[in-house]
């Protein structure tokens, strides 16, 4: 019996909506369960774990010209909470619960080109079972198929790993140039041939606050960098572009939503870059945003 059969071929109801009935027949062991995908499609994505996936702290400036003002005195940043290596995909309501969702994700397409799946964009019981065993292997959490922002940012950052500028889009120079890879959320620093500082996942701007692309240089550096605007926190902050800067954010970079135009990384990544970079350097940033 191949696995459409075991996991798709008999719908029948369940409780909280409708599901494909993996019924086993004698002898054969019972798959998991996939649920049927009743969510609207305009449902928002909410994590997929109880307590996981923090919202985005702090919120970028939304500053898109002016530089920002030099604050009066050095306010020391706070250090992270909790587990900063926590990966906690987001996901329709109706999806959370599942053992392997059944729900098209929003980077559907993305993941299963990642995977080496059929990139047909379409979530099939073949595509949960791979996307499943990825998450599983990643510590992506929950484990159930559904391809969201989270399982694209670690596929992405894997391949990049593997071949990390494909279509050679980061500039070779004698100096340090900062890339920013915005189709794929992905940056690092290469001088000449080296690559000084390892490619990592970052958050650009999202719709209506887009990263700015092409040339830029680092013009002002504020380790302890506060936001006037929001009284919050935007440690290491190196502003390459008006109120556009790296800064560190705490919690999940990867959220279904992007920056204010600032381009995000962990804490642990913006202080390491922060002993890479130095004022003058180039930034080279190209792409869009995806769903921005």
């Amino acid at each position: 019996m191949s696995l459409f059969v075991l996991l798709g071929v008999l719908l029948v109801p369940a409780s909280g909506g409708g599901a494909f009935a993996d019924g086993p027949g004698p002898g054969e062991a019972r798959g998991p369960e996939v649920l049927a995908d009743v969510s609207d499609p305009g449902d928002e994505l909410v994590p997929g774990v109880a307590g996981g996936g923090r919202a985005e702290y702090p919120m970028d400036t939304p500053d898109q010209v002016l530089p920002p003002l030099q604050p009066g005195s050095e306010v020391p940043v706070p250090q992270p909470e909790g587990d900063a290596d926590e990966r906690v995909e987001y996901m329709p309501r109706s999806a959370v619960g599942a053992a392997c969702t059944a729900a098209t994700g929003t980077h559907q397409r993305q993941v299963e080109r990642l995977l080496g799946l059929k990139a047909d964009g379409k979530q099939s019981a073949a595509d949960c079972l791979a996307v499943r065993a990825f998450q599983v292997k990643q510590k992506i959490k929950p484990a159930n198929g559904y391809a969201g922002p989270v399982t694209w940012a670690r596929a992405e950052l894997l391949a990049a790993r593997k071949s990390l500028d494909p279509k050679r889009r980061c500039p070779v120079r004698k100096y340090a140039v900062a890339c920013v890879d915005l189709d794929r959320q992905l940056m690092w620093v290469r001088k000449d041939k080296k690559v000084t500082f390892a490619v990592v996942n970052i958050r650009s701007g999202r719709a209506g606050y887009a990263t700015r692309t092409g040339w830029h240089s680092v013009y002002w550096r504020h380790k302890d960098h506060w936001s006037s605007i929001y009284n919050t926190p935007m440690p290491y902050s190196q502003f390459f572009s008006g109120g556009q800067a790296f800064h560190a954010v705490y919690g999940q970079l990867a959220t279904p939503t992007g920056s204010r135009g600032c381009v995000n990384l962990s804490h642990a990544h913006a202080r390491k870059l922060w002993d890479v970079l130095r004022k003058g350097d180039r930034v080279y940033i190209w792409g869009k945003r995806p769903g921005s």
